[in-house]
């Protein structure tokens, strides 16, 4: 990195932390803090939610995942527009009708304070996790390519979001996720263009996406049932559904977001501008991941992205193999220029076979190089998926854009951390503290208790941070997480708003037992994990309706 990409870098967040601190200081009760002061415009709403999702993750994992595996994993995203129309129309009329803080607060009107709770410890410990994991993915891929420390880029992330995020609560998240946004698109859009612009002459955009397509890459929708693909168009219409409906609908660091509205129009025009905009993005980060791979088809690209997967081998006995291993990537990225050349002159299918053929070499070729990392050093990620981007980012951009794009995946990180921290904390302050330990405190006590608990969960998330791991791919990761405990809390909600006989102790032994049995088919793969979100919320609908006439009649409060 250059000066000016410092420069660039340290300034974007340095100015967007001051500026959330300056514009939000001075919150002195529970509306403004928590809620925002509930003055926010639809489009301050959609550019939240659409932030608080956005993370880091996305910005790092998205494109290598479509280098790797092409423009499949957009399916995941599917069933978001379906969950906004439901959410508009159900989840924040009720809300909004409660006046409610957070979303868990409604369970208690409808159920009991131990339900309400219990939903709201579930929520703290998958978001919790979470968390840490938004800090963890910038950091341990920035701190393996540019050499920093990992630990102190983690406390680095950290604090900066802590010092907004406490000084002016959720208003100070929503007022920084806009300028966050801004520069996230304008860093995409910007490198988007430039890979264009390095394809080699007479390569036109319309003849990269023939070579995408060729290679396998474009193939954008699966209609197969097949449970070992865990992304095609059903898991995502129907699994991605109740994930999205889970997420925004009951997760506190979606639903804060658009409590803060100045309307009940306003929150469902800010879901609704999510919805229509949330498939365009993701196809178009995935579509730079595709011109990224294209990039890599007329230039040299490393045998594993990850720059210490070589390093662990330089001096072992497996150098040799691995030189071998790089020897014969370069033959075969020669033999397809070769033909890829021969494709855009005449797309025969033959022409299209032996790209393919190709490709899958070199597939195993990269697959044999892990083996040789893993065997020279079995501590070394050698899953490289995350670092693919990043890689051509720091190799390729001219100066003053690498620190621009490093901006964009260190402010994603921020935001969607900020949201994070502000609904666990409110969620602790509100559903758990104010609810079960002092009720009758002044506004500013629980301003301040607020302002603690965003500082506790800042530093556990640094925390957990400091011990995770990148396990198959980061953003699989996040999903995966929130997969295991968003649909029992989704089938919970639902209970809540549609199955009346259903009450309170037949819900909350049924939402313990769904649990359990979840994180049992997580861990013995008993399917994909998107459907870990259908089947939890149906266990657990289940479960309830049929353990109620045993459990005996209502005892609780209903409406």
């Amino acid at each position: 990195m250059q000066t000016i990409d410092w420069i660039v870098l340290l300034g974007t967040l340095l100015f967007i932390v001051l500026y959330g601190a300056w514009k939000t200081k001075g919150s002195k009760n529970v509306k403004d803090y928590i809620r925002g002061g509930n003055d926010a415009h639809w489009w301050t709403i959609g550019l939240s939610v659409m932030a608080t999702q956005a993370s880091a993750i996305t910005f790092l994992s998205a494109p290598g995942q479509a280098f790797h595996d092409g423009m499949g994993f957009v399916q995941f995203y599917f069933g978001v527009p379906i969950a906004m129309v439901v959410i508009c129309m159900v989840f924040i009329p009720m809300y909004h009708k409660l006046n409610v803080y957070t979303a868990y607060e409604y369970l208690e009107s409808r159920f009991d304070l131990k339900t309400r709770s219990l939903t709201a410890i579930l929520f703290l410990v998958q978001r919790g996790l979470a968390a840490g994991i938004t800090i963890f993915a910038p950091a341990i891929i920035l701190s393996s390519v540019l050499g920093w420390d990992l630990i102190t880029l983690n406390i680095i992330i950290g604090i900066l979001v802590i010092i907004y995020t406490v000084s002016g609560g959720t208003k100070a998240v929503n007022i920084t996720q806009k300028q966050q946004m801004g520069i996230i698109f304008i860093g995409m859009l910007v490198a988007f263009f430039i890979i264009i612009s390095y394809l080699p002459e007479g390569i036109t955009f319309s003849k990269a996406l023939d070579i995408a397509g060729a290679s396998g890459k474009m193939e954008v929708l699966d209609f197969s049932f097949d449970l070992d693909n865990r992304y095609t168009f059903w898991s995502g219409i129907i699994g991605g559904t109740f994930l999205a409906l889970s997420y925004f609908g009951t997760d506190q660091s979606q639903v804060q977001r658009y409590l803060t509205g100045k309307s009940i129009k306003e929150s469902q025009l800010g879901l609704l501008f999510n919805g229509l905009l949330k498939v365009p993005m993701q196809f178009f980060i995935l579509l730079v991941g595709v011109m990224v791979f294209v990039f890599y088809q007329f230039n040299a690209s490393p045998l594993n992205f990850n720059p210490k997967g070589k390093e662990a081998v330089l001096n072992t006995e497996y150098a040799a193999q691995y030189t071998t291993l790089e020897n014969e990537l370069a033959e075969i990225h020669d033999a397809k220029d070769a033909a890829i050349k021969g494709y855009l002159t005449e797309q025969k299918p033959e022409n299209k076979n032996r790209i393919q053929e190709l490709n899958k070499k070199e597939k195993e070729i990269r697959e044999t190089a892990k083996t040789v990392i893993k065997k020279a050093d079995a501590a070394v990620e050698i899953n490289d998926k995350d670092y693919v981007f990043i890689h051509f980012i720091l190799n390729n951009l001219p100066r003053g854009l690498i620190g621009l794009l490093l901006a964009v995946i260190l402010s994603a990180a921020m935001s969607s951390t900020a949201s994070e921290l502000n609904a666990l904390a409110s969620t602790t302050a509100i559903d758990l503290y104010k609810r079960n330990v002092a009720e009758e405190k002044s506004d500013q006590h629980y301003v301040s208790a607020s302002k603690f608990f965003t500082l506790g969960w800042g530093i556990l998330a640094i925390i957990v941070a400091c011990f995770a791991d990148l396990f198959d791919n980061l953003i699989q990761l996040v999903n995966i997480i929130g997969s295991i405990f968003y649909g029992n809390v989704l089938g919970i909600f639902l209970l809540a708003f549609f199955v009346k006989f259903v009450h309170s102790n037949a819900t909350f032994v049924a939402a313990l037992i769904t649990q359990v049995i979840v994180i049992l088919g997580w861990y013995y793969d008993w399917m994909p994990y998107l459907w870990l979100n259908l089947f939890g919320c149906v266990l657990v609908m289940t479960i309830a309706i049929f353990i109620q006439p045993i459990i005996g009649p209502k005892s609780e409060i209903t409406t």
